[in-house]
């Protein structure tokens, strides 16, 4: 087994279930210590039980990252628990999608505050310990990753507020990485196609859009979790040298 990323450690949002569950088992794999931030501690709990069965070290912290004060509780538990921060999965999301017209406003805030705002709060409180790591940790290097969506690069009728998320995201990292990646803290965006995920599942309230995902998802043969994964895993596996700004991870189908 590969241990790459040994000494080193991770803290992964939405990792209760989906692309941060898997990316949390992978990361672990390699030998980083894993933080589990979500709201479902259950679910955590399970995860970390699975991780240190396994051979792994991981730290469940129960937050919900919309509000700055547990996000940026969550990087300190973490800090405080392993004794540095060298790499942060803003993995994190909410997809709730239908017409702007007569749209519910409160399902727009959801989505801005989960997918924009909270990675703004996890960035903000990870960045001093990433640029610590990066300047006398033993790879010599952070990264940060953050996962937008297909929706980032390609906009949709029906995808309105989700699209202004993942585009926000995408141009947000971008913009940080010419900010901190000559200290060596590399800042990449990594962009999913269909995956299967609970993010569907978001909009099983409304029938017509839940009907139009599954036809998706039964004509396509999707991406599964740790397609998306083993992206992670390439980024922050990459020799100090190499900075990977955006992967691309498309279903063959949908490409």
């Amino acid at each position: 087994m590969a241990t790459n990323l040994t000494g080193t450690v991770a803290l992964i949002t939405g990792a209760s279930s989906g692309i941060g569950a898997a990316t949390a088992r992978r990361l672990a794999e390699r030998g980083a210590s894993v933080a589990l931030v979500a709201r479902r501690k259950a679910r955590l709990e399970e995860l970390a039980a699975e991780i240190e069965k396994a051979g792994g070290t991981a730290l469940v912290v129960e937050a919900d990252i919309t509000d700055r004060t547990q996000a940026e509780a969550a990087v300190r538990q973490t800090v405080e628990r392993f004794g540095r921060l060298d790499i942060l999965v803003n993995n994190a999301g909410l997809m709730l999608l239908g017409p702007v017209v007569g749209a519910d406003v409160e399902e727009w805030e959801r989505m801005l505050a989960i997918n924009v705002q909270g990675l703004l709060y996890t960035t903000r409180a990870a960045l001093p310990h990433l640029l610590e790591a990066a300047e006398d940790g033993p790879r010599r290097v952070a990264d940060i990753v953050n996962i937008s969506s297909i929706a980032g690069r390609v906009a949709w009728n029906g995808y309105g507020v989700y699209n202004l998320t993942k585009f926000g995201v995408n141009g947000f990292t971008e913009s940080l990485r010419q900010e901190v990646t000559q200290r060596h803290v590399r800042v990449s965006v990594l962009e999913p196609g269909g995956v299967d995920t609970e993010l569907g599942s978001h909009n099983d309230h409304k029938p017509e859009v839940r009907e139009a995902i599954g036809t998706f998802y039964e004509q396509t043969e999707v991406l599964v979790p740790d397609d998306i994964a083993d992206g992670v895993a390439y980024i922050v596996t990459r020799p100090r040298r190499a900075s990977i700004a955006e992967l691309w991870v498309m279903p063959t189908d949908q490409a």
